[in-house]
C-alpha cells in the first residue's frame, strides 16, 4: 500500500485539488454551521427547554426515548443512504437535501410552546433533526477525499472539526448573551412563552443554512461523475448489497473492519467525557449553573484550537500516533481528576481542560484513518458504517459511567451514589483504554485505490 502523496489531487475529478483553497475552507464552514444543531439545539439550549417543568413530568425519559429511536433510525439507514450517493454520484446533492431537512427541523422548534401539548412536536422535530444531522454527516465526511491528499488529509479534517467546536460555541454566546440570559434581549425579545429560546431556534436555522451555503455552491457534483456510477437500485437491493459488502470486508480487509470496532468503542469514550463532563464539574466541584456554562465554552474553544493545530500532527506522524497519543494523555488527565477530585474548582479547571486538547484531535484523526483505507467510491458506505458502529456502542460509556459510581460507593461505604460520583470517570477511561488496545494491531496506510491516491493527477 501507498502511504505517498502523488500530486495535487482534484476536486470532484475535473479541477486540481487546492491544498488550503477555497473548496477546503466551503467544506469546513459547513462543520461551523452545523454546530448550530449540534451544540446549540441538542446539547445546551433545547434539550434543556423541552425537559423543563412546562412539559409535564417524565419529558426526560421521553426525550431519551426519542433521541434512543432515532440513533436506531440511523443505525439502520446510514450505510445504505452513504452507499446509495456513491452509486449515483450525488454526495453534494444528498448533503444539501438533508442539510435543509435539519433547517427546517430547526425552524420548527420555533412553533414548540412550553406546554405539554407540545412535547412530542419538539421531540419529533429534534429526533428528526437528529436523524438527518447523521445523514448529511454522512456525505459530509465522505467528501473529504475529495479536497484532500495524502499529505494534507490531516489538516482539511482538523480544521472542519475545530470549526465546528468553536462555531457552536461562538453561536451559544451570541444567542446567550443576546436572547437567553438577559431579561429584555435584542428586538425586545422576553422569555414570556418562552420566545427567547424559541427565537433562537430560528436563528439556529438559519446559521446553519447561511454557513452550509458555500459547500453546496462550491463541490458540486458533476455530471460525469453521476452518468459514471452503477444503475438505481431498490431499497431491498441495496442492504443485500451492504451484506455482500461487509461480508467482503471482513474476507479480504479485516483491518478496516477492525478499525471500525475499535474506533466505535474509542469515539463513544470520547463522546462520554463532553456527555458528563458538566455533570462532574456541578455534582462533583460545585460548579454553579453558569459556571458550568464558561467552563463548557472554554473547553470548546481548547478543543476547536487543538483539534486545527493537532492536525499538521496527523499529516506528519501519521492518524494512528495522534490516536494513541490523545487517548494516552486522556487517560493520564482523566486519572488525575480522579485522584485529585478533593482539590476542588482548580483541579478540574486543569485537567479537564487538558482532557478536552485531546479529545477532538482523537476524534479528526480517526476520520482521517478511515478516510485513508477507503476504495474510491465507497466512502458514503463505509462512512455510513462508521456511524452505524459508534451507534451500535453507544451504551458503553453511559453504562461504564454508571456501573463505576456503583462500584465507586460500595468500595467508600456510602450510602448516597453521588457522594461516588467521581468514581464515574474511571468507568469512561476504562471504555477508552479498551478502544485503545483494539486500536493498537490495527495498522495505520493510505490504501493504493483510495481517492486522495487515484484522483491525483500525474507528476
Amino acid at each position: 500500500m501507498s502511504g505517498t502523496d502523488t500530486g495535487a489531487g482534484t476536486v470532484n475529478g475535473t479541477e486540481p485539488k487546492a491544498r488550503f483553497g477555497w473548496p477546503v475552507y466551503a467544506w469546513g464552514l459547513w462543520d461551523w454551521g452545523s454546530a448550530a444543531f449540534n451544540a446549540v439545539i441538542t446539547t445546551f439550549v433545547f434539550s434543556v427547554y423541552i425537559t423543563s417543568d412546562s412539559f409535564g413530568p417524565g419529558a426526560s425519559s421521553k426525550l431519551g426515548w426519542a433521541l434512543a429511536t432515532a440513533g436506531v433510525l440511523v443505525a439502520v439507514f446510514a450505510p445504505i443512504t452513504g452507499q446509495r450517493a456513491d452509486r449515483s454520484g450525488r454526495r453534494s446533492f444528498w448533503l444539501a437535501v438533508n442539510t435543509v431537512l435539519v433547517v427546517l427541523a430547526s425552524a420548527g422548534l420555533f412553533f414548540v410552546k412550553p406546554g405539554e401539548d407540545y412535547l412530542w412536536l419538539g421531540l419529533f422535530l429534534l429526533a428528526a433533526g437528529n436523524v438527518f444531522f447523521e445523514f448529511a454527516s454522512v456525505n459530509y465526511n465522505a467528501m473529504l477525499n475529495e479536497i484532500s491528499t495524502p499529505k494534507t488529509v490531516g489538516r482539511v479534517s482538523g480544521l472542519g472539526w475545530g470549526l465546528g467546536y468553536i462555531g457552536g460555541i461562538v453561536l451559544l454566546l451570541l444567542v446567550y448573551f443576546g436572547l437567553i440570559n438577559p431579561e429584555v434581549g435584542i428586538f425586545g425579545i422576553t422569555d414570556e412563552e418562552s420566545l427567547d429560546v424559541r427565537v433562537t431556534m430560528l436563528i439556529c436555522a438559519a446559521w446553519t443554512l447561511l454557513f452550509s451555503l458555500p459547500v453546496f455552491i462550491t463541490l458540486r457534483d458533476e455530471k460525469v461523475q453521476r452518468e459514471a456510477k452503477g444503475p438505481k437500485i431498490g431499497i431491498i437491493a441495496s442492504y443485500k448489497l451492504l451484506f455482500a459488502t461487509v461480508a467482503d470486508l471482513w474476507r479480504t480487509d479485516r483491518n478496516t473492519a477492525y478499525f471500525l470496532l475499535a474506533s466505535a468503542v474509542f469515539r463513544d469514550g470520547l463522546a462520554g467525557v463532553f456527555t458528563f463532563g458538566g455533570v462532574l464539574a456541578a455534582g462533583t466541584f460545585g460548579f454553579s449553573d453558569g459556571g458550568v456554562i464558561i467552563f463548557g465554552v472554554a473547553a470548546n474553544l481548547v478543543a476547536g484550537v487543538a483539534t486545527i493545530a493537532f492536525g499538521a500532527l496527523d499529516d506528519f506522524l501519521g492518524p494512528k500516533r495522534v490516536i494513541i497519543l490523545s487517548l494516552v494523555s486522556m487517560m493520564i488527565a482523566g486519572s488525575c481528576v480522579f485522584i485529585f477530585h478533593d482539590g476542588g474548582k482548580t483541579i478540574f479547571w486543569i485537567f479537564g481542560l487538558i482532557l478536552c486538547i485531546f479529545v477532538g484531535p482523537a476524534q479528526s484523526a480517526s476520520r482521517t484513518f478511515l478516510a485513508r483505507l477507503i476504495p474510491e467510491g465507497q466512502e458514503g458506505q463505509v462512512f455510513g458504517l462508521y456511524a452505524t458502529t459508534g451507534r451500535a456502542v453507544s451504551f458503553m460509556a453511559p453504562a461504564a459511567w454508571s456501573l463505576a459510581i456503583i462500584i465507586g460507593a460500595a468500595v467508600s461505604g456510602v450510602s448516597d451514589n453521588d457522594d461516588a460520583e467521581h468514581w464515574g470517570i474511571l468507568g469512561i477511561l476504562v471504555v477508552i483504554a479498551t478502544g485503545l488496545l483494539l486500536l493498537i494491531p490495527v495498522r495505520s496506510k493510505v490504501s493504493d485505490d483510495s481517492a486522495l491516491v487515484t484522483q491525483a493527477p500525474p507528476r
